[in-house]
């Protein structure tokens, strides 16, 4: 285990040392998860109406989608440290599952309807 969290701590250590390098870095950084949160729900909310009502195929549809969010969300639990900046690391954990989510929609859509 020590193994695993040197690496984290490798990989993180200059996002961490850039974002507390200014105000304007941290603000890029928080600015920049919230702008994939909203990209991500608005796929999710636009693509789901497209979709259509709740039948057989739909609810397959949905289900996937939301299984592809409960596996980004675990992946990241997994990825992310949780010594420092947990509360952005908590934030992109959940715009990635959201745009994940997003982009396999509208995948499924273009594949179903075009």
């Amino acid at each position: 285990m020590k193994i695993s969290s040197e690496i984290l701590i490798t990989i993180f250590d200059p996002l961490r040392t850039w974002a507390e390098g200014s105000t304007g870095n941290w603000n890029m950084l928080i600015g920049s998860g919230f702008v994939l949160v909203f990209i991500g729900l608005i796929l999710i909310f636009v693509y789901l109406k497209k979709i259509g009502e709740a039948d057989e195929r739909t609810n397959h549809i949905k289900l996937i989608s939301a299984l592809i969010m409960l596996f980004v969300l675990v992946l990241c639990d997994i990825i992310f440290p949780k010594e420092y900046m947990w509360q952005i690391f908590f934030l992109y954990k959940y715009s990635i599952a959201f745009f994940a989510t997003g982009i396999y929609l509208v995948f499924r859509y273009i594949k179903d309807f075009n």
